[in-house]
């Protein structure tokens, strides 16, 4: 009887490697997901400063997009120490470069790139917040190709579910046969589409259909933040929770590191409304 009512789940099957060198070695989806959505950035960048709504030089866009490449790998592999598994890092820090064990984290990528885009700000003196705007335009690339690597890979699976479109992930229960294991939601695919499809589509209409960007700058930028959170709070909804990770008032750690980047986002809202105001009213003295 168990048998058969797991027979209306999929079992995943999907090998984290394109193709396989050795048993622990080959390229992996994960790395092709990073690779595409940087690809993505320099090719949008461009074509912002082709289409006039960027004023980067081909160097500023070259230092710009090695900076974010820097900003999401080690702000995301911190983050994911720090945030998730600090007594790991702390009985050995090391286990911080064994990339191939996996772990990242995007609250980290995200202040991994605020990071890098002070750096841009100094060395091309280009405005904070308009580096925000460019970044927030493009950033939902990279997770949504992210989160669909998370899903071949088999981790970050969902909580148990009888949905008719659950998966069975052998990884939630190692050892145990297929009959056994429980059907899960693919919470990856979730937040893929919520984080990554729906908040890239909406920064697209906004950058180009809209004039926020020239008018306040920042508000795309803190609308982002705002808008992410929300959805990634309801994504944590249908995710199992990190094991050995306590709650907080009832929130995950993703949901808890969500609301406090809410705050940061509606901080940044009103700030760019502010200067923009102050800006406007200066001219109207003048």
């Amino acid at each position: 009887m168990i048998h058969l009512f797991h027979l209306a789940y999929i079992e995943h099957k999907f090998s984290p490697f394109l193709i396989k060198f050795t048993d622990s070695f080959g390229i992996r989806y994960y790395g092709l997901a990073y690779l595409a959505g940087f690809l993505i950035a320099m090719w949008l960048l461009h074509l912002y400063t082709k289409r006039g709504r960027s004023d980067l030089t081909p160097s500023q866009q070259t230092d710009f997009l090695y900076a974010l490449i820097i900003g999401v790998l080690v702000g995301g592999r911190l983050g994911y120490f720090l945030f998730y598994t600090p007594e790991t890092f702390l009985r050995n820090p090391l286990d911080i470069f064994k990339v191939w064990e996996g772990g990242m984290a995007s609250h980290g990528g995200f202040l991994g790139v605020f990071l890098a885009a002070l750096w841009i700000r100094r060395r091309h003196k280009i405005p904070l917040l308009r580096t925000g705007d460019l970044v927030v335009s493009f950033a939902s690339a990279g997770l949504l190709l992210g989160r669909i690597a998370n899903f071949i890979n088999g981790e970050l699976w969902g909580k148990i579910t009888t949905v008719p479109w659950a998966f069975t992930f052998p990884q939630s229960a190692p050892g145990l046969p297929h009959s056994q294991i429980p059907p899960r939601h693919p919470s990856q695919l979730y937040e893929a589409a919520l984080e990554g499809l729906f908040l890239l589509l909406y920064a697209q209409l906004r950058f180009w259909k809209s004039n926020v960007t020239q008018k306040h700058p920042g508000q795309l930028l803190g609308e982002y933040l705002l808008i992410y959170s929300i959805v990634r709070i309801i994504g944590e909804q249908f995710r199992e929770p990190d094991i050995g990770i306590a709650l907080f008032l009832g929130l995950s750690r993703g949901s808890l590191l969500s609301v406090i980047m809410a705050v940061v986002g509606l901080l940044i809202i009103v700030t760019s409304r502010k200067r923009a105001s102050n800006h406007r009213q200066n001219l109207s003295e003048q």
